[in-house]
């Protein structure tokens, strides 16, 4: 008799065969695989027990032409005795633009301007930062079929919950030429929040705050029974460790009476190297010697532990900002969060630990190591996803970090998906057209927290054709936004009367600066009152513009039915409101709209007696 496998959807029929995946924090300063093994989620070391990789590549050609690359620790050797050919913290270019990146000057290594997204000249040629990052991907796939003797089913890949869409879709482009599957992108806290969640069997609202080497995130979430719910997230991508170097760099040029335009490459490559030394040697003592061999002359002095904090103090105050914020915008108190993790190298400096732990009243939480927590927590998502059996699932419900919308007449915004909404969704909303037999509509997406298209990002264009002609408002165009796990958008629009449909998937243009979207939410705080005055007075020109239209319309209908003094003064209300529609004032608008609604109610009641002694026409009353 033949029997049947039976087993769970999405998972394997045999029972004992396990699908290899792997979490994957691709850092800017270090990079990391795990997976989930015997029940047990824990780092994959390479051949020499090392689980950390710096994130570091040199590209070489040897005398006959032929190209290599140096990856990890053989790379950041060589660092500074050939910086330009040396590419680190590569994950600052992911998705960005010649003039996105701001620390241009301080790099060691030669950036070429090209369409869409930066790319980097070395002795091997043009190489674009997602060719980089595959390097390191790569090298972190090869250690785990290494490890498990077997090929990988798939990956979960960590970015930054302040990734725009641009960064991330240049991450699973990096992932694809590393030749790996990628089951799905989480973000860093979220990830995070998972490995400590499981292992201390926590609940209740918890603060991850997450300062790697070049990126800082804060996300507020809730946990309950295996559900975790980001309730609020902010951060800046270009904020990290690598800021806290550069900081105390300038702080050491200062003091040695050095002007930064007369460094060599190397002696940038040099500088750097020598105070992430100094800053990691910091973390344990007051004092600590700072030395760097330069071409001209050697740096060397004592740095105290006081000196480093008050050079990078402003650096350390802009993460607590950016976590208040996230603390309104969950609507939460310091007091109800039960826990802050921390996680991220740059949060062994034990000023940003006494920062944090001044901010939320209470001792962070540190039991899991901080750099490798991020990836422990996605190698636990990877498993669940390649349906592998687990003694305790978990639902994963991250967020967008900024609103999308599309805009509407007048330059406005209509925000249809809000920031911090729970991903993946699909949100709609309803429109209609703006004039008689109007057959297309053009549908702007943008993204942002302004009420002014002008003050937001914009996505992309598409038009909706075919649109049956019909009178102004009757249309019902039903728009949908549509956010995968992955945070990537697709816009659909759809006639509901005849199913006339258009749609778009929203494909980024790398080129949000570094700074955009911290930059987007400070402005929507700041301007707030503007931008409701703004929006007033748009909503009223575009009124404005409805009821002169309107009454031009049903002048040319249906003018026999005034004197011409009546037609007169109806024209003179009309001339009125088109001169106080352009003093750009809301409230004058308004009374002269009014004004003109006033003075055509009479004309109103008389077309409509015409049309319903037209209807009535030739008809008695047994037929009505």
């Amino acid at each position: 008799m033949a029997l049947l496998q039976i087993s769970e959807p999405g998972q394997t029929p045999d029972p004992h065969q396990r699908r290899i995946a792997v979490g994957i924090d691709l850092g800017t300063t270090h990079s990391l695989v795990a997976s989930v093994r015997s029940g047990v989620a824990e780092c994959l070391p390479d051949a020499q027990g090392r689980v950390l990789l710096p994130s570091v590549v040199r590209y070489l050609v040897d005398d006959n032409g032929a190209t290599s690359r140096q990856i990890g620790f053989d790379a950041l050797a060589a660092q500074v005795q050939d910086p330009q050919n040396t590419i680190a913290s590569v994950k600052r270019l992911m998705g960005r633009g010649i003039d996105d990146i701001g620390n241009r000057a301080q790099l060691p290594y030669q950036l070429i301007d090209q369409p869409g997204m930066v790319t980097l000249q070395t002795v091997a040629g043009e190489k674009s930062p997602v060719e980089v990052s595959a390097e390191i991907l790569a090298t972190l796939r090869y250690r785990a079929e290494d490890s498990f003797d077997d090929e990988i089913f798939g990956a979960v890949i960590t970015v930054p919950a302040y990734f725009d869409d641009a960064q991330r879709q240049a991450t699973k482009d990096a992932a694809q030429l590393a030749g790996l599957n990628v089951l799905r992108l989480i973000n860093e806290p979220t990830a995070a929040a998972i490995a400590y969640g499981l292992d201390n069997a926590s609940e209740g609202v918890y603060a991850i705050y997450d300062l790697g080497g070049g990126t800082f995130d804060i996300s507020i979430l809730r946990l309950t029974q295996g559900v975790f719910e980001v309730v609020a997230t902010g951060g800046d991508s270009a904020l990290g460790g690598d800021d806290y170097d550069r900081a105390l760099v300038e702080w050491v040029l200062v003091k040695a009476g050095l002007a930064a335009d007369t460094l060599t490459p190397g002696d940038k490559a040099a500088l750097l190297q020598a105070a992430r030394a100094c800053k990691e040697a910091l973390s344990a003592t007051d004092s600590v010697a700072f030395s760097a061999r330069l071409a001209r002359a050697n740096v060397q002095f004592d740095m105290k532990a006081a000196d480093f904090e008050a050079a990078t103090a402003g650096l350390t105050q802009r993460t607590l900002t950016v976590a208040r914020k996230a603390l309104r915008d969950a609507g939460l108190g310091k007091d109800e969060v039960q826990g802050v993790v921390l996680v991220g190298g740059s949060t062994r400096m034990p000023q940003v630990r006494r920062a944090v732990a001044g901010l939320f009243g209470r001792e962070p939480l540190t039991n899991l190591n901080p750099d490798e927590v991020v990836a422990l927590g996605a190698a636990i998502s990877a498993n669940q996803l390649a349906g592998n059996s687990t003694g305790s699932d978990l639902l994963l419900l991250d967020v967008i970090p900024l609103s999308l919308g599309i805009e509407t007449m007048g330059g406005l915004v209509e925000r249809i998906v809000p920031r911090n909404q729970t991903i993946p969704t699909a949100m709609a909303q309803d429109f209609t057209t703006y004039q008689d037999g109007q057959t297309a509509l053009a549908l702007h997406v943008v993204q942002g927290e302004r009420d002014l298209v002008a003050d937001c990002r914009s996505l992309a264009r598409f038009e909706l054709r075919g649109i049956p002609p019909m009178a102004a408002g009757a249309a019902r165009i039903r728009v949908t936004f549509t956010v995968d796990a992955d945070g990537l958008l697709s816009v659909s629009a759809k006639e509901q009367g005849s199913g006339v449909e258009a749609r778009i998937d929203v494909k980024p243009s790398y080129g949000l600066s570094d700074d955009d979207i911290a930059r987007m939410l400070q402005e929507s705080f700041s301007t707030a009152q503007q931008d409701m005055q703004a929006r007033a007075l748009a909503e009223a020109q575009v009124d404005a513009d409805r009821m002169i239209l309107a009454t031009r319309s049903a002048l040319d209908a249906d003018a026999d039915l005034l004197t011409p003094e009546e037609k007169a003064e109806i024209d003179r209300l009309m001339a009125d409101l088109a001169a106080v529609r352009q003093q750009g004032d809301a409230a004058q608008i308004e009374a002269a709209i009014k004004a003109l609604a006033a003075g055509t109610e009479n004309f109103a009641a008389q077309r409509m007696n015409r049309g319903i002694r037209q209807a009535l026409a030739g008809k008695n009353i047994a037929t009505v």
